[in-house]
């Protein structure tokens, strides 16, 4: 990787911070959008990583995680209910209906996504960094 060439957690932040309120996207779509279209696990490695302090400033305070939900429109921390409370109580917040399976209506909710102009721009200059 070229020195200043963001990592794939970097961008992965990047372009989840673009993700309007109301809306959301999943983790494979945002692989895709990377160029990684097979890497959708590591979206969520990604985004689970916020919970612990990083030398970037990406924090879960300012990358909006709780957009970020399965293909099939669903809330899938599974093994963390608390968490997965608080991802469905954010994403109300926001306006988004989430329904007692975690489960969120994508016809209405998802998010269209950066066209590849708009990605190039996003991942070469962040006017919101950390």
């Amino acid at each position: 990787m070229e020195p200043g060439t963001p990592s794939f957690y970097e961008k992965v932040y990047k372009v989840v911070r673009c993700i309007p309120p109301g809306q959301v996207s999943s983790y494979g779509r945002i692989a895709t959008m990377l160029g990684h279209p097979n890497a959708a696990r590591a979206v969520g490695y990604a985004l689970s990583a916020l919970r612990h302090p990083n030398q970037d400033g990406y924090t879960s305070a300012n990358v909006p995680w709780q957009r970020v939900v399965n293909s099939q429109g669903r809330i899938s921390i599974r093994h963390r209910e608390q968490a997965a409370n608080k991802q469905a109580d954010l994403l109300r917040a926001e306006g988004v209906t989430v329904d007692e399976n975690g489960r969120i209506d994508l016809a209405t909710h998802l998010w269209p996504g950066l066209h590849l102009i708009e990605l190039d721009d996003i991942l070469r200059n962040d006017p919101q960094e950390p």
